[in-house]
């Protein structure tokens, strides 16, 4: 039986500002207590930063291009066989993908401390533009993971 997702996704408007969908789900992920308007100013005070301090790229696109560069190819899951259980490597589904890369990029931006949120993810999106950072780091990681455990791909059946 295929996932039933919710109509979420087809009701989801382009944000204001740069009239984009990835951005306005982004916005949704960085939102805590319902605060969308707080989270639209962190995210937009955030571009505000990436704007001034790279010149040659436009924010929109050091957003988009640093949400690509996190997305991860592959990852590891449990499997049970037989009593033991394996680590298999699998292939992400898009969806997955984008929803990995906005948890690990916010959640790295959320561990650093002593700055405003939008600086620290102003910081975190321009070092995953440059494929630096944390969020890199834990994609890297997820990768290693993988590839180590490709003995048990075998096991992906499901």
């Amino acid at each position: 039986m295929a996932k039933k997702f919710t109509a979420s996704a087809e009701q989801l408007k382009p944000d204001p500002v740069y009239h984009s969908k990835l951005a306005a789900k982004f916005i949704n992920c960085l939102m805590w207590d319902g605060r969308k308007s707080r989270a639209q100013k962190v995210f937009y005070d955030a571009m505000k930063i990436i704007e001034k301090r790279m010149k040659d790229a436009a924010p929109v696109e050091v957003f988009e291009t640093a949400v690509a560069n996190v997305k991860p190819q592959l990852e590891v899951r449990s499997r049970r066989v037989g009593g033991a259980s394996y680590q298999v490597p699998m292939q992400v589904r898009p969806k997955r993908q984008q929803s990995l890369a906005f948890r690990w990029i916010l959640g790295a931006a959320r561990a650093k401390k002593g700055k405003p949120m939008a600086v620290r993810l102003a910081a975190e999106l321009m070092d995953a533009y440059r494929r630096e950072g944390a969020a890199m780091t834990t994609r890297e990681n997820v990768h290693r993971m993988a590839e180590a455990n490709k003995a048990f791909a075998h096991f992906a059946w499901k």
